[in-house]
């Protein structure tokens, strides 16, 4: 009868354990606990905490709370708190920069050198033993085979537990220890990199890692530390660089240089001039920077203020020339490695589901001892055999179930990279890829992820007429026809007075025939597109590596396939381009002109008198320009069109194309035009100069200022230009939709570009509307802003970066119950930390599991944070591709990664692992079946005697 129920209650025990499941279970949404008045904000702002939810969370945190892994929690913050006081953290102040003179600095300055090691020399055992004792599976093997160490527990010999055991911890650490040997390798050749010091001696080549602060470093096309930019030389003092290895974005940024130093006749002047540089302390904001130039030897001294238009940042590259820099933060105060957290050992959720499996086994394990100790009676030291018991049916807890899944594991990762769908795929971490088959949230980068960021002018609309890419030839039959035209009245009038031919466009009456002429009207707009912009062409030179005179540029190079242009936007770019290919050609430009190429070689200059540069609040740019030959002034302006709509004339049509254009996809932008009197203009400049002098509300000045010239403007086309897409990034998103992932693009670029590619890549549906999420500074808004999103449905969110740090400060866990109801969310102007803490989010409210991917140094954050980083590696740099746990080349591998890979692994995993455990739950039955027919025979044998 004692065989009977022993076997029965192992098979028992063997059907609830392969049953076992750890799922969770779907939590029903209740109504956020939102109040609908606007009483509770004018207290003050700490009585968030008596909000219903709020008083809810803190009423969980019981004793249940506790038990079910609040402990874990409150050791976790134990330990950090220990850490934090046994650790010194330096308090990072504002800084005096000596140039050239590293000695004078005042304070010691990090080392500038980068480290992804998670060990050192030291650490690594104790480290590597504490990451693989700290699950219970180990730890349950350990106190198992130092049990043997006891004579009275002592079952079988000892290499039979101690060997498995010491064979599992040394494969890790080889593993650990190739991992380390690998990174420390990859931090040592960029370490070692040189760069050029200037000293006074001239210039010395030096590694990275010995670069200090108030180092004068020479920079040619290559990434450096921060550093304000000394003396470029390149045109006027500025220079362009591009930012693609830090945020993926290919177009250039321009960046100016010190007024003072530019005056120096040679180099070696920087070492004879008494300057320091006095920055801001480290800040994580990249888009910001503060700081002061003064030079000392000078009467009177020379104060300059610095901005972030001085600067250049790691992994930035110059375009061309050479720029000389003086070292501000380096090392761990750079602003790329205070956005970046330290590297941590993820842990794949089945490692973590077999852990809390292998302590119901071990219940399992102690009640069946309990019950073979039962039936022999509880007599004898019944203790000592029930340790016993526990370890002779250690076999339902089998050690090679560490060792089966590591070597699956390994075996995947091999299948992975040799996968001939998905070439160029690295595993970097072979401890989870049945990670990928388990994803819920996916958060993806924009630029360079699911964009190649290159523009392609696609549509030009002028109101009665459209214009695609099938006939853009007419628009180049109609410019090379009015400028030939414009040519030969030109050289009819060529005999008489130069201020003659200007009455004869003056009067009003040949206005209307103007704009009834298509013509003309495409001449018009062609013509404002190739002039209100901030592009410069840049051609580059054939020998010496150095960038010619502007003067030799023009007369040479204005025919030349050897041209490139350069600007703050790609969009530009793209327009520039398309004049080029209609014939209107862009091929000088300085701070005070530039000069336009028509179809038939004749080169048009265009004084430059004002520019207002594009800002992500006015939504537009304009310039203001004086034609040469005439004289006439004109007002340019192009915008967004919920900018545009107010400052042009009355139409019928424009909101209507611009929405035609957003539902494909496309990036619109309004042109309009405004003819000045010589008059009005000097009115305006000294209206203008004297708002730039004012002292309070400056910007408010000049803004108005500004604004009483946009008015009644002559609407003149609308642009359409496309992103390209990534190959096959709209199959690839559907297939991840259908397989129930929910997607979110973060995105450091402005609003309106991010709704569009939104649209563009089908992240949003076309049915689907879009809930623009109000810009909120405050709890009022955020609450108010919360109700009106909150009865929506079925609806995608678009929030900036600075409405969702409002959001998460008052109503942290309502906006991420409501966003993740959402079928996609789409994070516009975000920082790499609010990426990082925004993955974070995820994690904790919905424990479910999350993978980002990204190509820039900028996703770093983001990608370390989440369970799964997929980095893609190309022309963009391999900074996301080295920190992430999986690299690939395109983004349309992600979908075999993760639905072919990705789920094979987990299925293979979970079988191998349900495998193992019957295996050992067979062999421990087999072992009570055995124990319990011995015990019965003893007892015959005494009741015969």
């Amino acid at each position: 009868m004692n065989l009977y129920i022993a076997v029965l209650f192992t098979v028992t025990m063997l059907f609830f354990l392969s049953r076992y499941s750890l799922e969770d279970e779907p939590s029903n949404l209740d109504e956020m606990p939102l109040m609908m008045s606007e009483e509770g904000f004018e207290n003050d702002e700490s009585d968030y905490h008596t909000l219903p939810r709020a008083r809810a969370n803190q009423r969980q945190r019981g004793l249940g709370w506790l038990l079910m892994g609040g402990w874990k929690i409150l050791c976790g913050s134990c330990c950090d708190c220990l850490a934090r006081m046994c650790r010194r953290t330096k308090e990072l102040k504002a800084r005096t920069v000596w140039l050239g003179h590293p000695e004078k600095c005042e304070e010691k300055y990090p080392k500038n050198a980068i480290k992804n090691q998670k060990y050192n020399f030291f650490t690594f055992v104790p480290g590597v033993l504490y990451q693989q004792f700290k699950f219970f599976l180990n730890l349950y093997f350990l106190v198992v085979a130092c049990s043997q160490f006891v004579p009275s527990l002592k079952i079988g010999y000892l290499y039979t537990y101690w060997a498995p055991l010491g064979f599992v911890m040394a494969v890790t650490m080889v593993r650990e220890a190739v991992d380390e040997v690998r990174r420390y390798q990859r931090d040592k050749e960029m370490n070692s990199q040189l760069y050029s010091k200037l000293t006074v001696r001239g210039k010395v080549q030096v590694k990275s890692s010995d670069i200090q602060v108030g180092d004068l470093i020479i920079v040619e096309k290559v990434g450096i530390k921060s550093i304000p930019t000394v003396k470029p030389f390149v045109f006027l003092g500025s220079c362009f660089i591009r930012t693609d290895q830090l945020d993926g974005e290919t177009d250039w940024k321009l960046k100016v240089a010190v007024i003072c130093t530019q005056r120096l006749p040679a180099l070696g002047d920087l070492f004879s001039i008494n300057a320091y540089v006095y920055a801001q302390k480290p800040q994580l904001d990249i888009h910001s920077f503060e700081g002061n130039f003064t030079r000392e030897d000078g009467d009177p001294q020379i104060h300059e203020s610095l901005s972030i238009d001085h600067t250049l940042w790691a992994s930035t590259i110059v375009a061309s020339g050479t720029v000389i820099g003086v070292v501000i933060y380096t090392g761990k105060e750079t602003r790329s490695v205070l956005n970046t957290s330290s590297p941590k050992n993820k842990v794949g959720l089945l490692d973590l589901e077999l852990n809390r499996l292998t302590k119901a086994l071990f219940l399992a394990q102690v009640v069946l001892s309990i019950v073979m100790v039962a039936l022999q009676g509880f007599v004898g030291p019944w203790f000592r055999n029930l340790f016993r018991f526990i370890v002779l049916f250690s076999y339902i807890i089998p050690i090679s179930l560490r060792v089966n899944l590591d070597m699956g594991k390994s075996a995947y990762g091999w299948m992975i990279m040799k996968d001939e769908n998905i070439p160029g795929t690295v595993v970097r971490t072979s401890t989870i890829p049945e990670e990928l088959g388990r994803l819920v949230y996916l958060l993806t980068d924009k630029t360079g992820t699911l964009t190649q960021n290159e523009m392609i002018f696609k549509r030009l609309h002028l109101g009665t007429v459209s214009y695609g890419t099938d006939t853009m030839d007419e628009i180049q039959s109609h410019i090379g026809q009015s400028y030939a035209q414009t040519q030969k009245s030109n050289s009819s009038n060529s005999s008489s007075p130069s201020r003659k031919p200007q009455p004869a466009q003056a009067p009003k009456a040949a206005a209307p025939k103007v704009r009834r002429s298509v013509s003309s009207r495409i001449h018009e707009a062609v013509k404002a597109i190739a002039l209100c912009h901030n592009v410069t062409p840049v051609y580059e030179s054939r020998a010496n590596g150095e960038t010619e005179s502007t003067a030799a540029e023009a007369d040479q190079d204005f025919s030349d396939d050897n041209r490139t242009y350069q600007a703050s936007s790609p969009d530009e770019v793209a327009l520039v381009r398309w004049t080029e290919s209609v014939g209107l050609t862009l091929v000088n430009r300085d701070l005070t002109s530039l000069q336009l190429k028509t179809p038939a070689g004749q080169v048009l200059t265009y004084y430059i008198l004002q520019i207002f540069p594009f800002t992500s609040e006015s939504k537009r740019m304009g310039i203001i320009i004086r034609e040469e030959t005439t004289g006439d002034i004109t007002f340019y302006m192009k915008g967004a069109d919920v900018a545009m709509a107010s400052i042009v004339q009355y139409n019928d049509w424009l909101e209507e194309e611009c929405g035609n254009m957003a539902r494909e996809g496309l990036r619109t932008l309004v042109v309009a035009k405004k003819s000045l009197s010589e008059e009005q203009y000097t009115d305006f400049e000294n209206r203008y100069n004297q708002a730039k002098l004012s002292i309070h509300d400056r910007a408010l000045k000049v803004s108005a200022v500004v604004e009483s010239l946009e008015r009644e403007m002559e609407l003149l086309c609308l642009t359409g230009v496309e992103d390209q897409l990534q190959a096959d990034v709209r199959p690839t998103l559907e297939l991840l939709r259908n397989a129930g992932i929910k997607i979110w693009m973060l995105t450091g670029d402005k609003l309106e570009t991010a709704t569009c590619i939104a649209k563009s890549s089908h992240l949003v549906s076309r049915s689907q509307d879009i809930h623009v999420f109000r810009s909120v500074s405050n709890r009022g808004e955020a609450h108010l802003e919360l109700n009106a999103f909150r009865r929506k449905h079925d609806c995608a969110l678009v929030i900036s970066g600075d409405s969702l740090e409002v959001c998460l400060r008052y109503y942290e866990h309502e906006f991420v119950e409501l966003a993740c109801q959402c079928p996609a969310v789409v994070c516009c102007r975000c920082s790499p930390t609010q990426k990082a803490q925004i993955v974070h989010l995820l994690k904790q409210h919905t424990a479910n599991r999350t993978c980002a991917i990204g190509d820039g140094g900028n996703d770093v954050s983001m990608i370390q944070a989440a369970d799964c980083g997929i980095g893609i590696e190309g022309k963009e740099g391999k900074q996301a591709s080295l920190a992430a746990d999986f690299s690939i080349t395109q983004f349309k591998h992600i979908g075999r990664l993760l639905m072919v890979h990705g789920r094979n692994s987990y299925k293979r995993s979970a079988a191998l692992g349900q495998f193992v455990m019957h295996r050992g739950m067979i062999i421990s039955t087999m072992q009570v079946t055995y124990l319990n027919m011995f015990m019965l025979l003893v007892l015959n044998m005494e009741g015969l005697e």
